[in-house]
């Protein structure tokens, strides 16, 4: 891959820079989001390291170390990456034995046959001088069959355990999300070698994708644990049903039977918004926001978050906080800053942390009175 070191010196504002701080309203107080890094070209995830460090990924295939008071530093050593549509470098995700192991996840596009390409779990361990990626391996991609840039899915999360869940889109070719002898439209369960877990709802299942841990899914791209470490996913609809969904062993979620929106060009899709069988969303948005990152909040920085969901919005540039039994949007955190928001976490400091692809910025975002 090429690299663009120098580039990003001159491209790239970190610390050491004036930062640009801006005042959120919010039901909880004026929050302050000041902006931690900009000039990102397409960020899509970021996550800590226990020095502090952050990492971020850009679609286009770059992966970013931003220490603070220091310029960003670009870390070799990732796949082949395709880039290829709404594929890229996609999801990272620290590990909470990183201190031992020194392994990050990712996801990306690989690259399948001649034209295709599909969503890829790739291991490796980072350098200790934090420069590159050693020991690296592809541990999982999924089965190959549908070709186009759409629908990656892509989000990791670690369970309690340590196993791996992995969203996989549908690859933009609906029915796949109901065939099991397909990875598409599905949650994924893997361990950290990349392998199914004997206790996955369809091990042994004549035809079926052992790593399947529930399907009927469009595109989850958001994805976190809640405080019972419970599996939450965001999930794009098409034109209106974007749902929040509980992710259980073995379920299926109806996508594309039965769905609260309708086709781009307005007809209907499906059977309509039930059937037997199939789960119903936790909460649904009409129109569709085009949900991304998720995080669940359980930091003692803004007390009156403590155990909301949080989904940043692509397409109305604000961040969602849902909140009560059964989760419900109960306020749209906003601003210029809140643009095309793809990434949201919880920071090891307390604060709600997100990624603007409009802006190309970094922010944290606590209240005014914090620090």
């Amino acid at each position: 891959m090429t690299n663009h070191r120098l580039g990003l010196c001159a491209g790239l504002a970190l610390l050491a820079m004036p930062l640009q701080v801006a005042a959120l309203e919010t039901a909880a107080g004026e929050m302050r989001a000041t902006e931690v890094v900009r000039g990102l070209d397409t960020p899509w995830a970021f996550d800590f390291l226990p020095d502090g460090t952050i990492l971020v990924t850009e679609r286009g295939g770059r992966l970013l170390a931003l220490g603070a008071g220091a310029a960003p530093v670009e870390l070799s050593g990732l796949p082949r990456i395709r880039v290829d549509g709404q594929g890229g470098l996609l999801d990272i995700m620290v590990p909470r034995d990183f201190d031992q192991s020194r392994e990050l996840f990712f996801t990306y596009a690989k690259r399948q046959g001649l034209r295709g390409s599909g969503t890829a779990v790739y291991r490796a361990e980072l350098s200790e001088d934090g420069t590159r990626l050693q020991n690296g391996r592809t541990i999982f991609e999924i089965a190959r069959g549908t070709g186009g840039g759409f629908h990656f899915g892509a989000r990791l999360v670690e369970a309690r355990d340590g196993t791996l869940f992995v969203t996989i889109g549908d690859r933009g070719d609906a029915p796949k999300a109901q065939d099991l002898s397909m990875h598409n439209g599905s949650v994924l369960r893997i361990t950290r070698d990349g392998d199914a877990l004997s206790d996955n709802p369809f091990v042994g299942q004549d035809g079926a994708r052992p790593e399947i841990w529930s399907y009927g899914h469009r595109n989850a791209q958001g994805a976190a644990l809640d405080p019972q470490g419970r599996l939450w996913v965001a999930e794009h609809g098409a034109r209106g049903g974007d749902e929040v969904n509980l992710v259980e062993r073995g379920v299926n979620y109806g996508w594309p039977v039965i769905s609260y929106g309708v086709n781009y060009d307005g007809s209907k899709i499906g059977e309509g918004t039930a059937r037997d069988g199939m789960a119903q969303p936790v909460h649904y948005w009409d129109p569709s926001i085009a949900p991304s990152g998720m995080a669940f909040y359980t930091g003692a920085v803004v007390p009156d978050w403590q155990g909301d969901a949080f989904v940043g919005s692509l397409k109305f540039d604000y961040i969602s906080r849902l909140s009560g039994d059964p989760l419900r949007e109960v306020e749209r955190i906003e601003g210029p800053e809140t643009q095309r928001v793809r990434d949201v976490m919880q920071g090891p400091d307390g604060a709600l942390w997100f990624l603007s692809v409009g802006q190309g910025a970094l922010y944290r975002l606590a209240p005014a009175t914090d620090g």
